[in-house]
């Protein structure tokens, strides 16, 4: 890999990162918990691309390691946004 692909890389890294940033600090914190939870289950993309890459048989080990670890974290996020979404459900019942 190049040093100059590396520097865009890196570019678009800190870009995304900030404007991620701005995004979800402007959010209310009432609108925060529901929207949040809700769009965890994109996560579940996340998830086949990382399945996908660990199964492949031309990749790296690497590559597959970086994978699995995509799998956990993903799952993480999945699990856990649901597990908000219900304890807020829940918050609104009788």
């Amino acid at each position: 890999m190049t040093i100059e692909i590396l520097i865009a890389l890196l570019y678009v890294l800190i870009l995304a990162s900030y404007c991620g940033f701005e995004l979800i600090s402007k959010i209310p914190p009432t609108l925060h918990t529901p929207l949040m939870s809700g769009s965890n289950a994109i996560s579940g993309i996340t998830i086949v691309g990382s399945i996908l890459c660990c199964n492949q048989l031309g990749y790296t080990q690497f590559s597959k390691i970086l994978g699995m670890l995509a799998i956990i974290l993903a799952m993480i996020n999945v699990v856990g946004g649901y597990a908000v979404t219900d304890r807020m459900l829940k918050m609104f019942k009788k």
